[in-house]
């Protein structure tokens, strides 16, 4: 497999993460194979997506071998599953160093995976509806410590609610407000993304506290559903057009969106999840592109590797982008949780040392989807791996780990 430095472009849901075991009870639409053997093997050979640009940021030569080495495992790894595609990309600074795909967009079709191909990010919409909130924060709209009840008081109607609890958007935004991980409600995960607030209403009575605020740990996707809807109403605007006007046009995030229109139709992979006897459902991915009910602010972000990795600069404030204050970034990038204070979540983003070095970033897992983002704050450094399928041999964290940690900065 060659690599190919490249210069970087101008500028640049989720059902669970961790992401659980499918349930192939559920996965039951429409199966059929991807393309395996040697028509993916000659695919694979054939995706080298980047072209060189003589002015572009450049790449140490020392990098090329373990890039190289990291490709090939990719490759081999998709070969392996025969199904979907990755796009992979190291950046720093917002600018893409290295990218490449690997596997098909849409087998169907014929349309090989690129370095523009749109995929679902899943529970990286956690980080972006955090960084919306300090955002606001900064801006005064808000600040960290607003009780989610100033601004929602139908949470009143939480179940099991524990006396005094009062949880503030920093203890939502930071998985230790004590909210269980679902609402109760019989499909709160259905329904059009227009009508996602309704499904939160209809939510909030059916969802438990799981421990008292601020006492633990305790991973919510209602929770960042209900922080989105939050923000809607103390900006007296509505979510998705608060992210787009906010975060994705400053950040020239062009192909990232909550619904996919016309324009970025041509671009949008085919999901992939498993279903029974090894067969693969592409169903159920396809019908969740309509919505997921209240699984907007927790879940709903389209993006591509060029797009995620300007939206780390923002959050990190590199590369000429920077969407926060330096006061508001330390927060946002600071451990959060009670039980470790090196390792852990922040504010809408896990935080983790390795070797002294630290490092921020999400996974996301939905039907047919996985993704990850990881960054190095100190060096801008940033991988990004996206994927339409939502198992494989690659664990997309753990290889953008050892893409960040094997590489050594100045």
């Amino acid at each position: 497999m060659s690599v190919d430095r490249v210069n970087g472009m101008s500028g640049t849901a989720g059902d669970t993460w961790p992401p659980r075991r499918p349930d192939s009870r559920r996965d039951r639409g429409t199966m059929r194979a991807a393309p395996t053997g040697l028509a993916m093997k000659a695919l694979l050979l054939l995706l080298p997506l980047a072209a060189c640009a003589p002015d572009g940021p450049r790449m140490p030569d020392e990098w090329l071998p373990a890039l190289e080495a990291f490709g090939e495992r990719i490759a081999a790894d998709v070969e392996a599953d025969g199904v979907g595609a990755i796009t992979v990309a190291l950046a720093r600074d917002g600018e893409v160093l290295w990218s490449e795909a690997y596997g098909w967009a849409d087998p169907e079709a014929g349309v090989p995976a690129t370095r523009e191909t749109i995929y679902r990010t899943g529970s990286i919409s956690k980080s972006v509806t955090a960084v919306l909130m300090a955002i606001l924060a900064d801006a005064g709209t808000v600040t960290l410590e607003t009780p989610l009840a100033e601004l929602v008081p139908e949470i009143e109607a939480f179940q099991d609610r524990p006396e005094g609890a009062e949880p503030s958007l920093r203890q939502v935004a930071s998985h230790t407000a004590g909210f269980a991980r679902e609402p109760g409600l019989s499909g709160a995960a259905a329904g059009p993304v227009e009508g996602w607030t309704a499904r939160i209403l209809e939510s909030i009575p059916t969802t438990r506290y799981r421990t008292p605020p601020g006492t633990e740990y305790s991973y919510s996707n209602i929770g960042f559903g209900i922080l989105g809807f939050a923000l809607e109403r103390a900006a007296g605007e509505p979510f998705m057009a608060q992210v787009e006007s906010r975060i994705f046009e400053p950040l020239e995030m062009t192909g990232s969106t909550f619904v996919i229109g016309d324009a970025l139709q041509p671009r949008l992979s085919r999901g992939h999840a498993n279903g029974r006897d090894g067969q693969v459902n592409t169903e159920r991915p396809a019908l969740e592109h309509a919505g997921r009910g209240y699984k907007v602010p927790n879940g709903g972000v389209y993006s591509t590797v060029d797009d995620m990795a300007a939206f780390a600069a923002g959050v990190m404030g590199r590369g000429g982008r920077s969407l926060l204050s330096d006061e508001m970034r330390a927060e946002v990038l600071s451990v959060q949780t009670p039980e470790d204070p090196e390792s852990g979540y922040g504010l809408g983003f896990s935080i983790s040392t390795v070797d002294g070095r630290v490092f921020a970033g999400h996974g996301g897992s939905v039907s047919g989807y996985t993704a990850h983002l990881l960054f190095e704050p100190a060096t801008g450094l940033t991988a990004v791996l996206l994927r339409n399928y939502n198992r494989g041999q690659t664990s997309l964290g753990g290889a953008a780990r050892e893409l960040l940690v094997g590489l050594s900065v100045n």
